[in-house]
């Protein structure tokens, strides 16, 4: 296991060098720079531009600029955000937290609901409880993750007022208890819509795996033994078909992060999603180059955190 870790954790090094390269390749072809989304071109001369431009070395070649980049990233300096005024790296700090604290609840959510939902309607299949699922399930499918934080907002904290409308924490929360719990209020509604599409799918997914193994044989044998029912489903049964669903909990870190773009956006939830929205559209491209960056490494230890599990849950699979 060790030396399968280690060998993985080189190999993600010239994966984060093409990743490096294509982020600031991007970063460099999109229109404008850093320079266009700071200033006014209505308010500075072109002498001045020009000047800028050479002292933050902008004219420099390509490569010589991806080289500076690089040398500042392996000292842990992401550069200087043009619009905020402030080091990359005091940003990133101040929104990551946010961004997972939103995946860890959405984590949550999603494997509790999907547990008992995928095992309720494997156990009791074509019931109107199985029935009940399975549509909902359907209708989280075909429901974009935009349309659902637009509805979700509207019934929850509009229509109902349970949660507020965004932000990350209530203003004037004077206790640490009463913090928490306000950050968890806030993140709640967002973690939910964030999770809404694995929940779907990981709970047809145990349905289906429940049922086709209850035509095994293990199961037929369990059963003319005199092994009660629950006994079956509980210990052989569900052991089995957690297996899938549990290495996909690598998979699920990437993809939480990458999908709370859209949502932190629409909720108004400081965390690194909302950050790379607005820096795009300001041009800050630091900032991009920063967050597109450290969203590739959460992907590549999240594939790493599920090669590993496959090991660790299923004694079948030989990493060597």
């Amino acid at each position: 296991m060790l030396t399968y870790s280690i060998r993985r954790i080189l190999g993600m090094i010239p994966l984060l060098i093409i990743i490096s390269i294509i982020v600031f390749g991007l970063a460099k072809m999109m229109p404008g720079d850093a320079l266009t989304g700071q200033i006014d071109p209505t308010n500075a001369t072109p002498e001045y531009l020009a000047e800028m431009r050479e002292k933050l070395g902008f004219n420099d070649p390509i490569p010589v600029q991806y080289w500076n980049w690089v040398q500042g990233l392996a000292k842990g300096d992401f550069g200087q955000s043009f619009i905020h005024k402030l080091p990359v790296s005091e940003m990133i700090a101040q929104r990551l937290p946010n961004t997972l604290l939103l995946a860890v609840v959405s984590l949550v959510v999603t494997y509790t609901c999907s547990f008992m939902m995928g095992i309720y309607a494997g156990r009791y299949p074509n019931t109107i409880g199985d029935r009940s699922i399975i549509s909902a399930n359907y209708v989280a499918y075909a429901i974009p993750s935009f349309v659902a934080s637009i509805i979700a907002i509207y019934v929850f904290a509009i229509k109902l007022g349970w949660v507020p409308i965004s932000g990350s924490v209530s203003v004037g929360v004077d206790s640490s208890l009463m913090y928490v719990l306000s950050k968890l209020k806030h993140t709640i509604l967002p973690a939910l819509v964030l999770g809404l599409f694995n929940t779907a799918a990981y709970t047809q997914f145990l349905r289906n795996d429940i049922i086709d193994s209850t035509r095994k044989d293990y199961v037929r044998t369990a059963m003319a033994k005199g092994t009660s029912t629950s006994a079956i489903y509980n210990r052989h049964i569900l052991r089995n078909s957690l297996i899938p669903i549990v290495t996909f909990f690598g998979f699920d870190i990437a993809g939480l992060l990458s999908g709370a773009v859209v949502v932190e956006t629409i909720f108004v939830y400081p965390g690194m999603g909302s950050l790379f929205v607005s820096s795009i559209s300001n041009r800050d491209y630091s900032v991009v180059m920063a967050v597109t960056l450290l969203l590739a490494l959460m992907t590549l230890l999240g594939n790493l955190i599920a090669d590993l599990l496959y090991g660790v849950v299923d004694p079948r699979i030989r990493l060597s």
